[in-house]
């Protein structure tokens, strides 16, 4: 069973940097979206955060020997590799249908799910006022759709759609989380991330258009590269967090990322800059979500007191 090493000062500065990219990713991948598809996206996130941790593996001579992983290991890197896929493609076409304040609220439901997944594999702590929290994250995502609830009770098409397509989204992430966590008892985080970078590179080969790169402006061009810097710095500092520390810890702080996604949509509009579409998100809204954020918190903080 895998320990944490018990720095969590550490794991609590990763866990902040996986928040701030992860809140900003939906607006670079929305300025992405009118030109890129989704797969194609994807495939370009996978392909630039294979090559750049690749080098940076073969630089230090630290390239996975997976030839000694086992049929179990190479069971929990092919269920690793297509849940991750699964996570990356749907959060953009349920971006696509969304916003990205509203996909960002969505996917709290992805850390729980990793929290639950915690408390049963891993034997993580979870404590009954944890419910209160539960009730909370419902209690707030009524509340952030407050003007839109009629359009969830049709989960075929428009925003109802986004809701499902993000469920699944969130699912498959706590699938890929947890996987990933019995992973580091066979490699490295840096070696389990090029290895799933580099899979989902080559599954994701056939359905991808490189081509559209071609149609993308220099906003556009530049945006596609933050996306790719962000899958590897914010999935490599999301594997040392879970190193250094607790799923329900990490869990609690990448609850904070709608905040970021929400103050940046505002900056946006504050400026000026016709970048993304606005939101809109009246006072019930941004309320429901600070509610969404302090029900996932508690969640993962009532499991035992703070260090």
């Amino acid at each position: 069973m895998h320990t944490t090493t018990g720095h969590w000062r550490l794991g609590l500065l990763l866990a902040l940097t996986t928040s701030l990219l992860w809140g900003l990713l939906p607006i670079a991948i929305e300025i992405v979206l009118t030109d890129m598809d989704a797969y194609t996206i994807t495939w370009w996130r996978f392909v630039m955060s294979a090559a750049g941790l690749g080098a940076y593996l073969g630089w230090r001579r630290q390239l996975p020997a997976i030839a000694s992983a086992g049929h179990l290991g190479w069971a929990l890197l092919l269920f690793a590799l297509l849940t991750m896929i699964a996570n990356f493609v749907l959060y953009v076409v349920a971006l696509d249908l969304t916003s990205p304040s509203v996909a960002q609220v969505l996917i709290q439901i992805a850390p729980l799910l990793l929290l639950l997944g915690g408390v049963f594999l891993f034997h993580e702590p979870f404590a009954p006022r944890q419910w209160l929290g539960f009730l909370l994250l419902g209690a707030g995502l009524l509340l952030f759709f407050n003007r839109r609830l009629p359009e969830l009770a049709e989960p075929t098409v428009g925003l109802g759609l986004g809701v499902v397509v993000m469920l699944a989204a969130s699912i498959s992430w706590a699938c890929y989380g947890l996987a990933q966590k019995r992973l580091l008892l066979l490699f490295s985080p840096p070696q389990v991330l090029w290895l799933l970078f580099t899979g989902a590179t080559l599954l994701l080969w056939p359905a991808a258009r490189p081509a559209q790169l071609l149609d993308l402006n220099e906003l556009q061009l530049w945006m596609l590269a933050f996306c790719g810097a962000n899958t590897l710095i914010a999935y490599g500092a999301f594997g040392e967090a879970l190193r250094h520390w607790e799923i329900s810890r990490v869990s609690a702080i990448l609850a904070t990322a709608p905040l970021f996604t929400i103050i940046s949509m505002w900056l946006i509009g504050w400026s000026g800059w016709n970048l993304v579409a606005p939101e809109g998100l009246n006072t019930a809204s941004v309320l429901g979500a600070l509610v969404v954020i302090t029900g996932s918190m508690i969640c993962a903080l009532a499991a035992r007191p703070a260090p």
